[in-house]
């Protein structure tokens, strides 16, 4: 983590951790796979051969450092699902707000706003990826391990980013 800060160490190895993902699934579509990422890489749950994961990895630092940023947000990503479910139930809450009614009388108006939010989230999860939780801006990063941390209850490797 030399030389960036706690959270420029979370962000660049968050968009490591998603094109790394992208890469691993554009080769092995068959292949299911969890992420997580923390201030020294990140942890890939699944099935995976670390020689093969150590590769995308390798990969994805070299395309990020290329210029595909787009690799850095993720459609699985769950900022996209805290975007979701923060848009939704303030939807939801304002909607529902204002005079007093029974539950059922405000319902209608919860579900639209619920709604409404939910076409919202998606954009909003993007954007939230691109100026918040990842940074395609890695110069400095490398791959410096893959370790197979075992198979209770799943398959674990941990990613090992320095910077």
């Amino acid at each position: 983590m030399s030389g960036r800060s706690l959270t420029q160490s979370l962000r660049q190895n968050h968009a490591i951790e998603h094109a790394t993902l992208t890469v691993l699934s554009r080769k092995r579509p068959d292949v299911r796979l969890v992420a997580r990422t923390d201030l020294f890489g990140f942890i890939v749950y699944g099935e995976v051969d670390a020689a093969d994961l150590w590769a995308a990895a390798e990969e994805a630092v070299q395309r990020l450092k290329a210029g595909e940023a787009a690799l850095a947000v993720h459609p699985n990503c769950g900022t996209n699902l805290v975007a979701a479910g923060t848009l939704s139930a303030f939807g939801a809450l304002l909607a529902g707000a204002g005079r007093r009614r029974t539950l059922w009388e405000r319902l209608p108006s919860a579900i639209l706003g619920a709604t409404g939010a939910l076409i919202l989230a998606a954009p909003a999860g993007r954007w939230l990826q691109t100026n918040v939780t990842t940074s395609a801006d890695i110069d400095g990063a490398a791959v410096t391990s893959v370790e197979r941390l075992g198979t209770t209850p799943v398959v674990r490797h941990r990613v090992a980013i320095s910077g």
